[in-house]
Parts: structure tokens; C-alpha cells; sequence
């Protein structure tokens, strides 16, 4: 059980770090990602069944999240659609279109071929971590070669002071776009992968996933303090493998799994408060020493 929790943890790290790239660096809540998710998975499992091989199959979920993405930012940057609402349009939308994908509202991947059958042969959950460590090494080293060459510092100026980056002449309506463009492609590449380890895509799989991708990037932001880009994205695998954890930990507790949207939310919620509960509690002992003073 300890290697499907990290098996897990790797697949839906995919996930935190798409929603890392525009929840963090751009500080855009895109809720485009309940959308984008399950369509990687409705595309990629399509694409299997009617015979193409996994790899290309994920990359075809990875360029429709891309589509997805798109739409979103031209909304709000075009439309001047409300950031929030401009997601919730194009989440709303998509569902229409995976059924439309699929044919129905799911599709199984049952004696059809996954990106996992290359390690078959290994003891179970090891090919999707090998499969997972793999992405994320792929994923994590592009990101950072993104972030250090000049459109990506225009990308993280943007997001951190965005009238400034404006007047050093950075486009940053396109520097948006750009970012819910790769960001959901991400995040529907993860939904491929998972939706193959899962065996079916269904177009009700994305609700909720911000949750899970939230709590990947929280969990790592609260474990580990002052830490550079790259680590940043470090922490996001290591939250997303914990949160599992976490969710291991509750189910063995033999806790009713029905309500285990509750359960993350509960432990994405506490996660949240941490930072504001350690503030408070030295607060308070840096008072009471000078009280006592």
C-alpha cells in the first residue's frame, strides 16, 4: 500500500504542477482545471481505444488541455470575462465536449494497451512509478529551463507585479494566455495518466481535483520554508505524495471512503491554517516574554 500511495502521489503531482504554474507564479485561480483534467483522461482513453499507441494518445490529451487553456485565457484577456467566471465558462463547456469525445459519458481501457505496459513485468505499482518519476523529471526539467530564459522571468515578473512588468513593456495579457495554455496542458496530460492507471475516463472525473492539486502544493509549502523555483517544484511531488499519505492514514483508520472529499478538504483546510496558527502561537510567546520582562 505504501508503493500505490507513492505511485499516486507521482501521478497526481502532474497535476499540482500544472495548477502550480498559474495558481503560484501567475496568481490565477483557474478553475478551468475541473475541466481540462477529465478531458486529458476523455481524449487519451478515446485515442487508445481506437488503436493509437498510449505515448501519442497522451500527448493528443496534453494539446487538447492546450485548447482548453487557450479559450480560458482568451476570455479573460480578450473578453474581459471575469477570471473566476472565464474558468467556470469553459469547465461548463467541456463537459459537452468530452461526451461528444467519448460518446458516452465514460469509455474503459479494459484488454486495450496503457503507457504502463512497457513495465509490465515489474512488480505491481512499480511501472507507474517509474511512468510518474519519469514525467516529472521531463515536466519539471522543461519548466525550469522555461523560468530561466526571458520569457519565462517575463512570465514570473507578471505574476508578481504585474503593473511593473507592464511598464518594462512585457505583454502581460499574453504572458496569461500563455500560462493557462501550458498549465492545462499539464494538467490534461495528467489526467491521461491517470485515467490509463485507472483503467476509464469519465466525465465527471475532474470534480474536485483542484482539491488534490492544491493540497500538493500547500502541503510542500508548509513542510518546507524559503526554498528556490526549482525546489518549489520539488515540493509540490513530495506534498502530492504526503497528501496520499494522508489519505492512506484515513482509510486505514476504516473511515467510511464515501466521504472522502470531506477528509481533503478537512486536511487542505488545516494545511491552510498552519501558517496563521504557528504566527499566532509566536505572537503569543514573544508577548509573554515580554511580559515577563
Amino acid at each position: 500500500m505504501i508503493i500505490s500511495a507513492i505511485a499516486q502521489g507521482l501521478l497526481w503531482a502532474v497535476l499540482g504542477l500544472g495548477i502550480f504554474t498559474t495558481y503560484r507564479i501567475l496568481n490565477f485561480p483557474d478553475l478551468t482545471a475541473e475541466g481540462s483534467f477529465p478531458l486529458g483522461a476523455a481524449v487519451g482513453v478515446t485515442a487508445i481505444v481506437s488503436g493509437v499507441h498510449p505515448l501519442i494518445a497522451s500527448a493528443l490529451a496534453f494539446l487538447a488541455g492546450m485548447g482548453a487553456g487557450l479559450v480560458t485565457g482568451l476570455l479573460y484577456t480578450k473578453g474581459r470575462v471575469p477570471v473566476i467566471l472565464s474558468g467556470i465558462l469553459v469547465m461548463s463547456g467541456l463537459h459537452s465536449v468530452m461526451l461528444y469525445i467519448m460518446g458516452r459519458p465514460n469509455v474503459s481501457l479494459l484488454q486495450s494497451p496503457r503507457i504502463y505496459d512497457a513495465f509490465s513485468e515489474l512488480p505491481n505499482y512499480f511501472d507507474v512509478v517509474i511512468v510518474g518519476t519519469v514525467v516529472l523529471l521531463i515536466g519539471m526539467s522543461l519548466l525550469l529551463f522555461f523560468f530561466y530564459t526571458q520569457l519565462g522571468q517575463a512570465y514570473i515578473a507578471t505574476g508578481d507585479n504585474e503593473k511593473m512588468a507592464r511598464s518594462l513593456g512585457i505583454n502581460t495579457d499574453n504572458m496569461k494566455v500563455l500560462g493557462l495554455v501550458f498549465s492545462n496542458g499539464i494538467i490534461a496530460l495528467g489526467g491521461a495518466l491517470v485515467a490509463q492507471n485507472n483503467g476509464y475516463a469519465d466525465v465527471n472525473g475532474g470534480s474536485g481535483i483542484i482539491v488534490i492539486g492544491l493540497a500538493s502544493i500547500i502541503i510542500g509549502e508548509v513542510i518546507f520554508k524559503e526554498v528556490t523555483l526549482g525546489e518549489r517544484l520539488v515540493t509540490v511531488v513530495i506534498g502530492s505524495i504526503l497528501y496520499q499519505f494522508l489519505l492512506l492514514g484515513v482509510i486505514q483508520l476504516g473511515l467510511d471512503t464515501t466521504y472522502i472529499r470531506l477528509f481533503s478538504s478537512a486536511i487542505l483546510a488545516i494545511c491552510l491554517m498552519l501558517p496563521q496558527f504557528r504566527k499566532s502561537v509566536r505572537l503569543h510567546v514573544q508577548m509573554s516574554k515580554e511580559g515577563n520582562q
